[in-house]
């Protein structure tokens, strides 16, 4: 041992300065997550309180027990198996996530389970009536328009909502509506055709 390791750093010697900050940096590359690797419980965290909610999703009740902090996106995904709905940034930024709540388009991932308790909520499997698929989805195929597919669900719950909405009046009002979904691949001249065709064979 040098001289060097036991030289006091305020009250304390640069071996135990070092060994704290080590400890200290695997707390944040691990996020806290250290469980028994130092010990159960020692200053672990309490578990996050849990609560009763009753969700209709795709028009089939659901009374589930989940933690307060759970997003509606992990509930749909995890719990209930919905994994149409994609998580994508997880900040709401990218709209993958987005669902319909009560007909308003959400971004699910920025809205805990518990806020929509008793609401109706569509995911993109929910709007297919057997083997016929929404005049949405049928657009989106006719048009071409996904290549990679990671954004399409959050496309086109958004642009069932872009429509029930009636902001289909030009091709402007569209895209400036539909622009809280990001296409990675840029599909976005298709993307605008097809919520156009969609909107004329509802009218």
């Amino acid at each position: 041992m040098s001289d060097n390791d036991e030289a006091p750093i305020g009250g304390h010697s640069r071996r135990a300065v070092l060994k704290t900050g080590g400890f200290a940096a695997t707390l944040v590359a691990t996020g806290g997550v250290l469980g028994t690797a130092v010990g159960e419980g020692a200053g672990a965290a309490p578990p996050a309180p849990a609560t009763e909610v009753t969700l209709d999703v795709n028009g089939r009740t659901h009374r589930l027990t989940v933690e307060t902090r759970v997003t509606l996106l992990e509930t749909v995904r995890e719990r209930l198996g919905l994994t149409g709905t994609k998580k994508g940034c997880d900040r709401g930024e990218c709209g993958a996530c987005t669902v319909l709540v009560d007909g308003r388009r959400v971004k699910s991932c920025l809205t805990l389970a518990v806020m929509e308790d008793g609401r109706e909520i569509t995911t993109v499997e929910g709007l297919a009536r057997g083997e016929e698929l929404h005049p949405v989805q049928e657009a989106f195929i006719r048009r071409d328009a996904f290549q990679c597919g990671f954004c399409t669900p959050g496309q086109i719950m958004s642009a069932v909502a872009c429509i029930d909405e009636g902001h289909t009046g030009s091709d402007d009002e569209i895209r400036e509506w539909m622009s809280g979904n990001l296409c990675r691949c840029s599909c976005y001249p298709n993307i605008v055709d097809a919520v156009r065709d969609a909107a004329r064979e509802r009218a």
